[in-house]
């Protein structure tokens, strides 16, 4: 194994037990390589919620190679800005609810904490529920009696519903609890595993079709000349960078196991346009392929391995998408959590017990219920992600601008009011005002479109994260720079 070229930190003896514990404490040793970056964004890209959210940019009347290039231009906005959150943590060796210490102090830093902990538990339930569905379509298929378990009995769900359930919240529990390890082995086999699938299903409908039926142009609706195409190019490119805006937020969870800066730098790039540039390209042949082979354009790939309607392809395919999004599940509405509910109450919450907090809120949140409710979707995710870009751009400015990268490891675990990070009892107040100038308009944003039914206000959504992105690290930058609080290292 190759010489780690980034220092480590080991946990200093005097580091105050309401900050710190085994979990949260800076890494002894880093030793994730390229490859285990790539697999990890391996499993983020390949889920049902990826394809289909691909799958529909045809919907918005863009020809397939606006789509395509719409899909670059995102996933590099976010290799980039993937980056940038990944080395403060790579470097220093901590999760992302500690290199916040630094920003919003050393108690503070649960606002951001606990704001993308609630996020995650949130998608956590509605992925557990997508992929409960898949397996679903395998009890219909090989035991049909199961049927009479699939009507809708308790709390919105079927007894079927339950069990699909609860059978991959243990199974997501059981590698979850296994540790940061096992859950980098199952990782790094998934997503190769899901990519083997995903070809042969592309191979085999456009087997049944023939190539020369197959139209790579899915364009749906009235086709859009150039200029009406630019603004809607814009959206799309949006969507895909707010797509991936949780995992990139906490991307530092992943990072600080970097053996070094540059091979995380070089998994990112393998793992996103490399790796999302492929996968477009299989989303686009197989979708492509359903037409002629089903008469409709299919884009959810549940749907289009039960329409194939043989044993084999239903138990693999089903198995296969079961797998994708638990291995989705795992890396970004698992591991979030469970660091930073952990960084609230070190002593009393464990990485474990973080994780499990978020799994157990899952279930009582019946996810089944509020997603099929574009309302319910649009007041609790959206209002909580629109906080999600402030929070990234607030880290950004904090930590390249006005601590100048320059991070005292130490002193983020000590409660002691001289400290670097105590700033005003244990909060900066200036990274908090910066949340909420703004958190504000990033949340109106979101509001606006839906309680004022104007023309022309609905873009302002889209552009949600972006809009509190920049406000949080140009308000942040202002802030500082009038009263500053914090002081390179």
């Amino acid at each position: 194994m190759p010489q780690m070229t980034q220092p480590t930190v080991a946990p200093a003896p005097s580091y105050d037990p309401r900050l710190t514990n085994e979990d949260l404490a800076p890494l002894r040793e880093q030793t994730w390589s390229s490859y285990n970056i790539f697999a990890f964004w391996m499993s983020d890209v390949h889920s049902v919620g990826g394809y289909v959210t691909a799958g529909s940019l045809f919907a918005l009347g863009l020809a397939s190679w606006q789509v395509l290039f719409a899909l670059l231009a995102g996933i590099i906005i976010v290799n980039v800005f993937c980056n940038l959150v990944a080395r403060p943590s790579q470097v220093t060796g901590v999760p992302y609810p500690v290199i916040n210490r630094a920003v919003f102090g050393v108690l503070g830093a649960n606002i951001p904490a606990i704001v993308r902990g609630a996020i995650a538990i949130a998608w956590y339930g509605v992925q557990t529920y997508l992929a409960s569905q898949s397996l679903i379509i395998i009890f219909l298929k090989f035991w049909p009696a199961t049927a009479a378990l699939n009507e809708p009995s308790f709390l919105g769900l079927s007894v079927l519903g339950y069990l699909c359930y609860a059978i991959l919240w243990v199974a997501q529990a059981a590698v979850f609890w296994r540790g940061m390890d096992a859950i980098r082995r199952f990782v790094d086999w998934a997503g190769p595993a899901v990519y083997v699938v995903m070809v042969v299903l592309a191979g085999y409908l456009v087997s049944q079709a023939g190539w020369e039926n197959v139209s790579l142009d899915l364009s749906q609706g009235r086709s859009l000349g150039f200029a009406e195409s630019i603004p809607v190019m814009l959206s799309a490119i949006a969507l895909v960078v707010s797509y991936f805006s949780g995992p990139m937020l906490n991307f530092g969870d992943f990072s600080r196991y970097g053996r070094s800066f540059r091979a995380v730098k070089r998994g990112n790039l393998l793992g996103l346009p490399v790796n999302f540039l492929f996968f477009s390209l299989l989303t686009v042949i197989t979708a492509s392929a359903t037409v002629p082979v089903f008469g409709e354009l299919i884009t959810d790939p549940i749907h289009t391995v039960q329409r194939i309607d043989t044993p084999f392809a239903i138990l693999l395919g089903g198995l296969t998408f079961v797998i994708a999004t638990v291995g989705i599940n795992i890396v970004a509405n698992f591991i979030s959590p469970a660091f930073d509910f952990s960084n609230v109450s070190p002593q009393r919450i464990s990485w474990r017990t973080g994780g499990m907090i978020a799994a157990v809120g899952s279930v009582l949140l019946t996810p089944w219920n509020w997603y099929g409710n574009p309302d319910a979707i649009h007041y609790t995710l959206g209002l909580l992600g629109a906080l999600i870009g402030p929070l990234f751009g607030i880290l950004i400015a904090g930590y390249y601008v006005c601590a100048r990268q320059r991070v005292a490891v130490d002193e983020l675990f000590t409660l002691d009011p001289g400290g670097r990070y105590w700033f005003d009892r244990g909060y900066n107040r200036n990274a908090v005002w910066a949340m909420v100038l703004s958190g504000v308009p990033a949340i109106a944003s979101v509001l606006v479109p839906k309680l004022v039914t104007a023309a022309g206000l609905a873009w302002i959504a889209d552009y949600s994260w972006f809009l509190g992105c920049g406000l949080g690290f140009v308000a942040m930058v202002v802030l500082e720079r009038r009263t500053p609080r914090i002081v390179p290292a």
